[in-house]
């Protein structure tokens, strides 16, 4: 079925027009009884839709694909990938739709996909469908770390469809719509690449460039400059997800964007006890996107876009190589530079401080936060307190005393500001006790929990009565967590 939206909010097919050999026309099935969970009211305004409008029948029916807009192609997009280091050639949304694009209130260009809404050709013997669950988790975090000023995905809203769903147990379904600046991944030119098509990789390549990195399109060499902007993009994301100790669980290369932004909330979480072999998806058996290894996952996958995009650097391979191998040089550069300003930040140290100064105090505080465990959140949060001179409640989350006291006086010495320190360490994260918490209640019906959780992590900078529990870490019971993917 067919209806306009509210006439401010036409949906084009670009994707679908420009790149027509990755996108497949599919409808999104139809959900019994749509139901809204959460609606994103501040982002339902920016992409110019009337929040009102979006609660009612048809409103429902557009977030969840039954209703389509004039002029709109939903589409599932066809991609490849490394998943945990093998080659799939053809992946492609097996449960998504990529509704159409949007012009947003400032102007920007803005996917609108769902997520659950269904097999498509792509489905690989999954069910196409989402729970409830997993879908309020993609919204809670990306809520969270858009908070936090990290790039990401964001959600506009959680529909629960009236369909059951089966995993290890049967769980109530849902349908996610999901906002992007694009969904083009490092695995979207892995697919080109594999066709064989070298005008459709170069349609691909001029197609991001436009979107994402427009300044590529004057370069001398547009498709190296596209790949540097994306290497120059994912160093900042990734030092941004290290420095408040997230972790992605699945850093595969078709759920690594163009853009910069994270996306893909499956078995993400927030580290509670500093350490970087953290792994909390079930199936990472291996340990290869642990915490401390996203960084050398993320240049390795980089390396993966630089062999699609070769045929666009240069007619003449060993040239070509050499010139993908000099750009992708920049990544750890690149990264350590973020890394270290994000936390010369988080440390409170004044912009002239040397990084002969800098580096060593990191460094030896990271390795008495992983000797004892700490929490880091909490830690750099009350590291504020020691700056204005109450050391204690920092001090007491140590085993090693004589250790961090040593580091205290040297830290004290370079002269932290406290209240730079409070704008950039948050107080709440989407702690994972809580967030499971908040998700088993709304599987059985209760949003309260959900709500409450959102207001605290929507908000993560400003302390507010009322709120410990949302600043507290894990409860020693709450045992080793593990996530999942949701399928």
């Amino acid at each position: 079925m067919s209806v306009a939206p509210p006439p401010t909010v036409p949906l084009d097919d670009r994707f679908a027009r420009e790149l027509a050999e990755m996108a497949l026309p599919w409808p999104a099935e139809e959900a019994p009884d749509p139901r809204l969970l959460v609606l994103n009211e501040p982002l339902a305004t920016d992409l110019g839709f009337d929040a009102a409008w979006l609660r009612s029948p048809d409103g429902l029916r557009l977030l969840v694909g039954n209703v389509v807009p004039g002029g709109a192609t939903p589409v599932a997009q066809a991609y490849a990938g490394h998943q945990f280091g093998g080659f799939v050639p053809r992946l492609g949304d097996g449960r998504a739709l990529l509704l159409g694009e949007i012009t947003d209130t400032h102007g920007q260009l803005r996917d609108l996909a769902l997520k659950g809404s269904g097999r498509t050709p792509f489905a690989r013997g999954g069910d196409g469908l989402a729970a409830v669950g997993p879908m309020l988790r993609e919204y809670v975090v990306s809520q969270a770390m858009h908070a936090l000023g990290i790039p990401t995905t964001r959600s506009l809203a959680v529909v629960a469809t009236g369909r059951r769903v089966r995993r290890e147990t049967i769980l109530p379904g849902a349908v996610l719509a999901r906002v992007a600046s694009s969904h083009l991944r490092v695995g979207s030119f892995q697919y080109a690449r594999a066709t064989g098509d070298v005008d459709l990789l170069r349609r691909l390549a001029d197609h991001a460039i436009s979107r994402h990195h427009p300044g590529a399109a004057e370069a001398e060499r547009p498709a190296l400059a596209l790949f540097e902007a994306v290497v120059a993009a994912q160093a900042s994301l990734v030092a941004r997800w290290m420095l408040v100790g997230f972790v992605h669980g699945v850093m595969n290369t078709d759920n690594m964007t163009i853009s910069g932004e994270t996306i893909d909330y499956g078995p993400c979480a927030f580290l509670d006890a500093f350490d970087p072999a953290t792994v909390y998806s079930s199936i990472d058996t291996g340990g290869r996107y642990a915490y401390g290894n996203q960084p050398a996952a993320a240049e390795w996958n980089l390396a993966r876009l630089a062999e699609a995009l070769l045929p666009l650097f240069s007619d003449d391979q060993e040239q070509a190589v050499a010139l993908a191998v000099a750009s992708l040089d920049g990544f750890r550069r690149q990264y350590d530079a973020a890394w270290s300003a994000g936390m010369r930040a988080k440390l409170g140290l004044p912009e002239g401080l040397a990084e002969a100064v800098v580096s060593p105090l990191a460094d030896e505080l990271l390795a008495l936060l992983q000797a004892d465990r700490v929490d880091l959140t909490s830690f750099f949060r009350l590291l504020g307190g020691a700056a204005r001179g109450d050391a204690e409640s920092a001090r007491n989350l140590f085993l090693d005393l004589a250790g961090f006291d040593g580091w205290l006086a040297r830290w004290r010495a370079a002269g932290p500001d406290a209240d730079a320190m409070e704008r950039v360490n948050p107080v709440y994260i989407p702690r994972n006790h809580l967030v499971e918490e908040a998700l088993a209640a709304a599987t059985r019906g209760d949003l309260d929990p959900l709500v409450r959780l959102l207001g605290a992590v929507t908000a993560p900078y400003d302390e507010r009565p009322g709120l410990g529990r949302y600043a507290a870490p894990a409860p020693e019971d709450f045992g080793a967590y593990r996530t999942f993917c949701g399928t």
